[in-house]
């Protein structure tokens, strides 16, 4: 992998996702819900469903990634696992912060398919190896993405201990 990476600011990502709001307006989808992929599509999902003034949001949680380029072999959903009713002839906009390899994004596309009237994916950055590729994309790269909210060390370590600042 290569030191050069992709540097996301705050800044760059509220631009990111209102380009990406105005994006799918353009297009004319309007979804019913917004589905985000925890943890990192929380923040994108949450500024679409706001630019696109949709009220419906719904989160699931896939642990795939568990370091720098480090992965389970496939993505797996945590529980609480979403109702596929909630989902039930809506049209569902996926939001990612990144298709790297594609396989969260394919996992919880897969699981919306047979239930929805509609699914399209919308990313921050979508990385070329991508087994999914997304409707809609903000940036294309394939380098390492560095996030406002993931480059510093979390405040508290799981076990309740302080980092040193």
């Amino acid at each position: 992998m290569s030191d050069i990476r992709e540097n996301l600011t705050y800044e760059a990502f509220g631009r990111a996702v209102r380009e990406l709001a105005q994006t799918i307006t353009d297009d004319g989808y309007e979804p019913d819900v917004v589905l985000s992929i925890a943890r990192g599509g929380v923040f994108v999902a949450g500024g679409l469903a706001y630019a696109l003034d949709c009220k419906n949001l719904h989160l699931v949680n896939v642990e795939f990634y568990t370091g720098v380029g480090t992965t389970l072999d496939m993505p797996v959903m945590l529980a609480p696992v979403p109702n596929v009713v909630d989902f039930t002839d809506k049209k569902v906009l996926i939001a990612d912060d990144v298709a790297d390899t594609g396989k969260t994004l394919k996992l919880v596309h897969d699981f919306c398919l047979d239930h929805v009237a509609e699914v399209r994916s919308a990313v921050i950055y979508e990385k070329s190896q991508s087994l999914v590729k997304c409707e809609y994309v903000w940036k294309r790269t394939d380098q390492w993405i560095n996030f406002p909210w993931s480059v510093q060390k979390p405040v508290v370590r799981r076990t309740g201990q302080v980092f040193d600042a």
